[in-house]
């Protein structure tokens, strides 16, 4: 089955359309689908727009959530209702073409666990969205070390028991592969069609690139010491805990040799050594807690740091017509 998931905020102009297109692409491929709209507390009709299609047809699912939760919350509640094994996720304002979805499922189908959208030809403002998305996206291939070049499109393929395992907070639908690649994700990149809006304005602008760089931080972090945190506290707090150490010890070396007077002659570079000192322990003990709170989360949820493909054994045979006397 296949469950494709649109989160839509105020898209009354393009839903009869986006409908009508997604059928006429759907219908040829015979195989189950649904279609899981996402309302993210629209204050225009596309609520009303998308319960008349409901009664049309029983194909497609509406939820609405109590309030606008923001794009990430409306995928990942889609992605909790889809009972597809394959989910395709897109926007609903047209600029992701229904027509590139089988483009997306040939990739899942060559044995790839994500097929991830490339918007080769941009049809953006340069200023405001090319050349930041372009910086944006280097910066995130290099911290997630995944080789792609459009990771900010939502259009992308999914076989959904990858989607079990990734659990998404903030705006980080985008790092979807990032972090399902934790897991030993296959992923694959298929240029699509990119389009202007059909009708309205964009909800993005170029404020959104700098929220993006606090993103990439976090799932660095995420991807390199989630299961290990005291390895990134630990180093930034020995490295604290050392230099101040250091500083302190050549201070009290010399208030030894008779200057009584280092406060005066040196108070600044005391001042920075206790200040490294009490940093670096505050360091060391953010990971000791950290290191508790990872061990928590996994053991508390049964939760594991691994994830199996396959498991392949030795099938048994059986003996035809019975035991032998």
């Amino acid at each position: 089955m296949l469950s494709i998931v649109i989160p839509i905020h105020n898209e009354e102009p393009s839903i009869l359309r986006l409908y009508d297109r997604l059928t006429a692409v759907l219908e040829p491929l015979r195989r189950a689908y649904e279609i899981l709209f996402v309302d993210d507390a629209s204050t225009d009709r596309s609520f009303e727009l998308l319960t008349n299609l409901v009664e049309t047809d029983g194909h497609l699912k509406v939820i609405r959530l109590r309030r606008n939760f923001g794009q990430s919350a409306a995928l990942s509640a889609g992605f909790h209702e889809a009972k597809g094994d394959v989910v395709i996720a897109m926007d609903g304002d047209l600029q992701h073409a229904p027509e590139d979805i089988p483009a997306l499922l040939a990739k899942i189908d060559e044995g790839y666990d994500i097929a991830s959208g490339w918007r080769k030809e941009r049809v953006d403002n340069p200023l405001t969205r090319k050349i930041p998305s372009r910086i944006a996206n280097w910066l995130m291939a290099k911290a997630s070390g995944i080789d792609l070049r459009d990771f900010g499109t939502t259009f992308k393929a999914y076989r959904a028991e990858v989607l079990k395992d990734v659990n998404l907070y903030g705006e980080l639908h985008r790092f979807i592969p990032a972090l399902a690649s934790f897991y030993g994700a296959r992923v694959a990149e298929v240029p699509i069609h990119n389009t202007a809006r059909a009708a309205g304005d964009s909800h993005y602008g170029i404020g959104r690139t700098f929220r993006v760089m606090f993103d990439i931080l976090t799932i660095k972090f995420l991807l390199k010491y989630f299961t290990r945190p005291m390895h990134f506290f630990g180093l930034l707090g020995l490295a604290g805990t050392g230099l101040g150490s250091l500083i302190m010890v050549w201070l009290a070396f010399h208030k030894l040799m008779g200057h009584e007077l280092i406060i005066v002659e040196h108070g600044p570079l005391m001042i920075a050594g206790g200040l490294l000192l009490l940093g670096g322990l505050m360091m060391f003990s953010t990971g000791l807690i950290g290191e508790m709170m990872m061990r928590t989360y996994f053991e508390s949820q049964g939760r594991r740091i691994y994830a199996v493909r396959e498991i392949v054994t030795r099938k048994q045979r059986g003996v035809a017509g019975g035991a032998r006397g």
